[in-house]
């Protein structure tokens, strides 16, 4: 056959191919040397032959895309030759051409089933492309033909872990052991896999066993100090680290994440010196200097966090995330025109555009709310349904008294989030600011069919029936199970308080509006209620007392007319009976 031909021609030629100088020049004819002699017909083995030579001498070269057109019509001339289609997948593998090499690779083996060195190229590109199963399978049939290819062992292990079958992985690593009991790198993916599995403890023995017989071994020491991590043994993590960097001081990741422990422990010294020697030793410093930005703001340290940020912006520009950590760093300062400068500056299209339009939210919200409300809204545009920024702007439209756009806002998330007893209790406040009582009713009722263990609907369900003056007793027992959630909650102390109020039970009543007041701390209508209550009980000294407390803080005009009618009325009161003031 020719192909077989072919085959022993080219077993003599290989030598000759890949070590003798003489092919690194054309001969004529054949290698297109001296174009002026006339073209020879040449048997088909003989034209492949021909065009394995100068794929050769292509690869000789360094021209790797003429290797591929002389290989390729090699196999159009002799495509029974495994060799050929061998040498061609491995082109194709170099070339990126994964897809193409399989065929070729496939090929080889379904004409020469027991070649190792066809069915190791065949299980990589198999690997290569996720082909996880067959890829194990051939690297099977690999070891049945030759099993000491220690290799064969790893690949197949690692597929193994990959897939989870971790018994399997184990067993196959064992057997190159047994071969070969002084494998650093067997013991090394023994202690891979079983970190992938979870199993920490027989990960630390294997990296153990790895390092016994490569003590120096970069790779092992890495990995174990990463297990040590994981087992949350971070001094002996570090003892590793260290040592891999008396080693080799120039290792950018060990550095890293030696530095990512320090900052962990809040060792921001410790983890600055890291991040500075990486700015020396790694190719682009920038990654450094924005860690050492965020170890600097950590430590409230500034100026010197603007500065590596800045320094960050002066090369990248367009580091949306370096100038996000900027616009904060000068928020925290209080420096608000340049951190809205700052936020504003991210576009739409960035991943931080969102938070930076919130961050400029949060600044505009107390000089600016109309602005701030736009700004919710520009975020709301790219993220139309997220019901956080939604929220938000509801509470941006109610602090506004813009009840109507907040209950369209609220209502809207309630639509998409049925079962949500936060949106319902939300959507019921804004409610009861709009005078709504019986829909205010209706959501708190829904809140706490959602969530019985929800406290504050629980509260305000009871507290409005309790300012209602109606159901006092069914008031009374939301408000009590609210207080089981949160026994020290003054507002539900206060609304237990105004029940027995609306009852008429005043002694009562001030025994849990007074420890309301003390939990509540400055809260004026928690204040107004005891006043109430003391007024109510025969105290009018102590109401007068309470009602001045909590109009020097109350800032709502009708609380404030409110408690100064009060006080109007007290202080004649007091003074027809003749007491202080």
């Amino acid at each position: 056959m020719a192909g077989t031909r072919f085959a022993v021609t080219l077993a003599l030629v290989i030598p000759l191919a890949t070590g003798c100088a003489s092919l690194r020049h054309p001969w004529p004819g054949m290698l297109g040397g001296d174009r002026s002699e006339p073209a020879v017909d040449l048997p088909p083995e003989a034209g492949a032959l021909g065009h394995f030579l100068r794929g050769e001498v292509a690869i000789s070269r360094g021209d790797v895309d003429a290797a591929v057109r002389e290989f390729e019509r090699a196999v159009v001339a002799d495509p029974d030759t495994a060799l050929l289609r061998r040498r061609l997948a491995t082109l194709y593998v170099r070339t990126g051409h994964l897809d193409r090499a399989l065929e070729q690779g496939t090929a080889a083996v379904a004409k020469e089933p027991e070649n190792a060195e066809g069915l190791e190229l065949l299980a990589g590109v198999l690997s290569s492309l996720s082909r996880d199963e067959e890829a194990a399978g051939t690297y099977e049939r690999l070891l049945a033909i030759d099993p000491t290819n220690q290799e064969a062992y790893l690949y197949l292990a690692a597929l193994l872990g990959k897939r989870g079958e971790t018994e399997r992985a184990v067993a196959t690593l064992r057997k190159l052991l047994a071969r070969n009991p002084s494998s650093v790198l067997a013991h090394y993916y023994l202690g891979r896999i079983y970190a992938a599995a979870h199993q920490l403890d027989k990960a630390e023995h294997a990296y153990l066993d790895a390092l016994k017989l490569g003590p120096q071994s970069e790779l092992v020491l890495t990995d174990l100090a990463v297990t040590y991590e994981l087992q949350g043994r971070t001094d002996k993590a570090i003892e590793l680290y260290q040592r891999i960097l008396a080693l080799n001081p120039q290792s950018v990741p060990v550095r890293r994440r030696l530095a990512g422990i320090y900052a962990g422990q809040k060792k921001f010294d410790e983890a600055l010196s890291q991040f500075q020697a990486l700015e020396q030793t790694a190719d682009d410093p920038r990654e450094a200097r924005i860690k050492m930005g965020l170890i600097f703001f950590e430590k409230g340290d500034l100026d010197r966090a603007a500065t590596e940020f800045n320094l960050v912006l002066a090369a990248a520009p367009k580091s949306w995330v370096v100038r996000y950590y900027l616009g904060a760093v000068y928020a925290e300062r209080h420096e608000t025109a340049r951190a809205l400068e700052e936020f504003g500056k991210i576009p739409p299209d960035s991943d931080y555009y969102v938070d930076a339009r919130i961050r400029r939210a949060y600044l505009l919200q107390k000089d600016d709310l109309p602005e701030a409300v736009r700004e919710i809204r520009a975020a709301l545009g790219v993220k139309p349904d997220d019901p956080e920024l939604m929220g938000y702007l509801a509470s941006l439209y109610r602090e506004q008294k813009d009840f109507k756009n907040a209950i369209e806002l609220l209502e809207r998330m309630v639509a998409r989030f049925p079962d949500n007893d936060r949106y319902h209790f939300t959507l019921g406040a804004a409610y009861d600011e709009a005078n709504e009582k019986e829909r205010t009713l209706e959501q708190m009722r829904r809140a706490v069919e959602l969530n019985p263990k929800n406290a504050a609907a629980l509260n305000y369900l009871g507290y409005t029936y309790a300012e209602m003056g109606v159901r006092l007793d069914e008031a009374e027992k939301l408000i009590r199970r609210a207080l089981e959630i949160e026994p020290d909650d003054g507002f539900y102390v206060d609304s237990l308080g105004w029940v027995y109020y609306q009852r008429g039970d005043y002694r009562r009543a001030v025994e849990h509006l007074e420890r309301a007041v003390e939990l509540a701390g400055d809260d004026p209508t928690v204040a107004e209620h005891l006043g109430d209550a003391y007024s109510r009980a025969g105290h009018p000294t102590d109401a007068l007392r309470i009602y001045r407390d909590a109009l020097s803080r109350s800032k709502e005009t009708g609380q404030v007319g409110r408690l100064k009618s009060k006080i109007h009325v007290l202080e004649g009161s007091v003074r027809a009976e003749g007491a202080p003031l």
